[in-house]
């Protein structure tokens, strides 16, 4: 009782023509894939932004953090942050 056969769907779709019209009802698949891809392709770059942030982490170690981010640099002013520490 609570099935459809082929042909009420068909009716359906017949119907649903009808009302709102071929071009209207492209545009709403077409609106709604593109909704779907820029939905697929904003999860590819959550995914992609989570990846180098995990690679980032195994680099900060103790000796790291204790040095500071500007000893590896050869700057005027890391020579003189060289001197004063001797």
């Amino acid at each position: 009782m609570g099935e459809f056969s082929i042909w009420h769907w068909l009716i359906v779709l017949v119907i649903v023509m009808m009302i709102f019209g071929t071009k209207k009802l492209r545009n709403m698949g077409t609106d709604l894939g593109s909704a779907v891809r820029g939905f697929k392709e904003g999860m590819r770059e959550g995914t992609a932004a989570k990846e180098p942030a995990q690679d980032v982490a195994p680099l900060l170690t103790d000796e790291t953090s204790e040095r500071g981010p500007r000893d590896d640099q050869d700057g005027p002013a890391t020579q003189r942050e060289a001197a004063a520490r001797k």
